[in-house]
């Protein structure tokens, strides 16, 4: 059987359900895609779209390939996801996500509701809160942002803007924080800008409400809300440059430990707090799963990164020591925990378990969650705030414990 009669048989099929297809003979379904994880209602596949992936979902409302033909290989997507062009893979779009044409998006991407990216985007294990905008040719790899409270006050990145996620010595120990989890899910943060033809050179992390100027290389930590940031360029410079010095080790380090915690924290939201409003959705519990399974894998891809990293480090530096013993245990501390407290028990802690509590009486009979968060209070918005830092802080104590000479942070310091 040719491609064409292939895509045809099944686009046929598709057809009968309802979807929209007004160019069968254009597309291409892989044998492997299962028809019933594609919704017909109200689902448009526009001319030249490729479908690939045993995973794949696609939800009502969505459409493909309004500019230009798009690839969508094993991914999951939510209600009125809109994939205007390019090629998407093993990532996750939640309701009205959207991308423009010419994307690039590798696997391990996670965009909440309403987030998006204009034309030519790239981006790679990256996660973006609801709302977070991103603007043209922009590469946005290993970074997790949030801000802002709706499609009008919310956290975007400027055209041309790179986040700068690969080393001289070729390491990819670069996750940024824009924002944090603990507060960035309560949707009522100021948002973050990040200035167009700029960039930052990972692992930054900065607070809520910074704006950093157009043109500017991010560098250092901006922790303090509401600031702005202006920086300079480089004093010009011509010496010997040595290899695998990692003369910022404990920095490195300590940011990819905090990006670790808020991770743990979202996988931690995702299955006490967001699980009940995808079941209400049309293949919402498959949604969920491809959710919770990619940010599993996103804290596996950064255990990697350090132990590959601690690999390279010289014998000759203080820290790398402390940093190689401890690896291991510290990815296995991370890796399950959310999972674990979700098990059969269920326990969050008396935090988690106070949040809760009140978070099922203010959302009951709410079907949509961004409704839901909106709905709180400020004495509860505050309660889920300190469960979800109290998680990154204990984490974050762990390693502490683990490689003391690091200093990755202290209780309390988000």
């Amino acid at each position: 059987m040719d491609l064409n009669q292939r895509g045809l048989e099944k686009a046929a099929r598709l057809i009968e359900k309802g979807v929209s297809i007004p160019a069968p003979y254009s597309i291409d379904i892989g044998d492997e895609v299962d028809l019933s994880r594609i919704s017909g209602s109200d689902v448009v596949i526009y001319p030249g779209c490729r479908i690939y992936g045993a995973k794949t979902v696609i939800s009502a409302g969505s459409k493909l390939g309004a500019e230009g033909p798009v690839t969508v290989e094993d991914c999951h997507l939510g209600p009125k996801v809109e994939l205007k062009g390019g090629y998407v893979r093993r990532s996750v779009f939640l309701e009205k996500a959207a991308m423009g044409s010419g994307a690039h998006v590798r696997e391990g991407c996670l965009l909440e509701e309403e987030a998006s990216g204009a034309h030519c985007v790239g981006i790679k294990q990256t996660i973006l809160l609801a709302y977070v905008t991103l603007g043209s040719l922009i590469n946005f790899c290993d970074c997790l942002m949030t801000g802002g409270t709706d499609r009008v006050n919310h956290s975007e990145v400027g055209s041309s803007y790179i986040h700068f996620n690969y080393t001289p010595d070729g390491d990819k120990c670069t996750p940024s924080l824009f924002g944090d989890v603990a507060r960035g899910v309560m949707l009522n943060q100021a948002p973050i800008f990040l200035g167009g033809q700029g960039g930052a050179a990972g692992p930054v992390r900065t607070g809520f409400g910074t704006v950093v100027v157009a043109g500017c290389i991010l560098r250092e930590d901006i922790l303090e809300d509401q600031r702005l940031v202006v920086v300079g360029p480089h004093r010009e410079a011509k010496r010997r440059y040595i290899p695998r010095t990692y003369g910022n080790l404990n920095r490195v380090v300590r940011n990819n430990v905090v990006y670790l915690a808020n991770l743990v924290a979202l996988e931690t939201w995702y299955r006490h707090v967001r699980r009940p409003f995808f079941s209400g959705q049309e293949f919402g519990d498959l949604v969920y799963q491809g959710a919770v399974e990619l940010l599993a894998g996103a804290k596996d891809e950064r255990i990697k990164r350090l132990k590959a990293m601690a690999a390279k480090v010289p014998a000759s530096n203080r820290c790398i020591g402390e940093v190689s013993a401890n690896l291991d245990a510290l990815g296995e501390s991370f890796a399950g925990e959310a999972a674990r407290s979700a098990g059969e028990t269920g326990e969050t802690g008396a935090l988690g378990e106070k949040f809760l509590a009140g978070f099922g009486q203010a959302a009951a009979g709410e079907t949509s969650f961004v409704n839901a968060i909106k709905s709180l209070d400020g004495a509860l918005t505050e309660a889920g705030v300190e469960w979800l830092q109290r998680t990154v802080d204990d984490l974050c104590a762990r390693a502490d414990a683990l490689m003391p000479s690091l200093g990755i942070c202290s209780p309390g310091k988000r």
